[in-house]
């Protein structure tokens, strides 16, 4: 949460760097806000007065009694004083309630060298390492591939239903050799500390890192003593809980309501856990395989620094990440999110892509797809949501492209790629008709 002091300074600069995140809808209501602050100054205003009243009278009601003069009057105004000190509390308790909630909404602000953009065409690429494979042969995606040994997406649907996946045999014994690999490479040369971290957490904690409120429904949670929402069994208030969407949050909040000695810092810490996201924002996108899955491992770094050190910081765990591509001949690009593209906690988000190998060219079509869709062997981009550009993704989807273009220009048009439409040669029913 920002500082509602950054707020009460320079409301015109805090707002304008929040503009920068090109949000369809504002998201500070200025005129609102400063309402409400005109009003908190007035009621501290008030009750200050009222304070120093009650005093002033006390004061008078002692100097009376000592003369022996009659303090009743002055004692009648000194007992209306606490009604009028509540009333003041109260509708300060109000508007600082509010305040609070305006201010949980308002994502962190673009440091000044994030580049400026409206989506994830204005991203920055740094830098980019090793050149992609190129094969005399026809790919098969991470889906085909990954069923003959032991990736199961059926029984992790019997069990959990969509997006969920079971592994099995070499599958699962790569996902526990790649997760110790990075541990060890992270504490053994990089420095950190391993943590094992609870997989479930307090409301507070995800306050703390940005998760809630805006985020509770891109997340599971549950109430511990509660037969229901809101209900609790006997004189147990229920507790509000939810699976981690990253273990960066338990990582983090490891050290919340505490005041560490600089010389401590910085705490390099990593931990391996599941990861859980309802993904409610992204139904039909990128659908097919594990890319956007509601269970998922992540190994995390997190670094605690001064402010000072911060922007080293970042760096320093890009070049860890780095280090893990790298150590695996993963050809990758280095990009810096824009302010458009940046996540609600951010501050200057950089990541490191990969290539990966996918059967639909674009995330829309996945929709339309079928278990009989023709020529695997598009590749795109991990989080692009276009066609991936030839000379980063291999093999080249031109000979794949040639045929879906058409198809999705027909399918955009009629919205029903099931029926018989203008163009059915091309159009429908669904991929099962084309002919490549």
């Amino acid at each position: 949460m920002l500082d509602i002091t950054l707020l009460r300074k320079d409301l015109a600069a805090v707002v304008a760097r929040l503009e920068t995140r090109r949000s369809p809808q504002p998201f500070l209501d200025v005129a609102r806000f400063q309402e409400l602050e005109a009003q908190r100054k007035t009621i501290q205003t008030r009750t200050e007065e009222l304070q120093a009243q009650r005093n002033a009278l006390s004061k008078q009601i002692g100097t009376l009694k000592a003369k022996g003069e009659d303090a009743s009057a002055v004692m009648a105004q000194v007992a209306a004083i606490p009604d009028a000190l509540k009333a003041s509390a109260d509708q300060l308790e109000l508007i600082q309630a509010e305040l609070h909630a305006m201010l949980m909404q308002l994502p962190n602000l673009p440091q000044a060298d994030v580049p400026v953009g409206v989506d994830e065409s204005g991203n920055v690429e740094a830098r980019r390492w090793g050149t992609p494979r190129t094969f005399d042969f026809a790919v098969k995606d991470h889906v085909d591939l990954g069923g003959p040994l032991g990736l199961d997406f059926d029984t992790g649907a019997k069990l959990s239903g969509s997006r969920f996946s079971f592994l099995k045999g070499p599958v699962a014994r790569l996902h526990r050799a790649l997760a110790q690999f990075m541990l060890d490479l992270h504490t053994r040369q990089h420095g950190y500390t391993e943590c094992y971290t609870p997989y479930i957490v307090n409301r507070e904690v995800l306050e703390g890192t940005g998760q809630l409120p805006k985020f509770r429904n891109d997340m599971f949670w549950v109430y511990r003593g509660a037969e229901g929402e809101g209900g609790g069994q006997g004189d147990e208030a229920p507790v509000e809980q939810y699976l981690i969407s990253t273990s960066e949050i338990s990582l983090t909040n490891s050290v919340r309501e505490q005041i560490l000695d600089a010389a401590q810092l910085p705490l390099k810490l990593t931990a391996h856990s599941p990861c859980f996201r309802s993904e409610a924002g992204s139904g039909g996108r990128d659908i097919r395989g594990m890319i956007r899955q509601h269970q998922f491992d992540k190994v995390e770094m997190v670094q605690i620094t001064t402010p000072e050190q911060s922007n080293a910081a970042l760096e320093e765990m890009v070049s860890h990440a780095e280090a893990v591509l790298q150590a695996l001949e993963l050809p990758y690009r280095v990009v810096t999110l824009c302010s458009g593209d940046m996540g609600f906690s951010g501050a200057k988000p950089m990541t490191s892509r990969c290539g990966c190998l996918r059967r639909t060219p674009t995330a829309r079509s996945a929709r339309a797809r079928t278990a009989r869709a023709s020529r695997p062997g598009a590749c795109r981009r991990v989080s692009a949501t276009r066609p991936a550009s030839p000379n980063w993704c291999t093999p080249s989807t031109d000979r794949v492209w040639r045929w879906v273009e058409p198809w999705w220009r027909c399918w955009r048009t009629t919205r029903t790629p099931m029926a018989r439409s203008t163009c059915p040669r091309r159009c429908g029913p669904t991929w099962v008709g084309m002919r490549c």
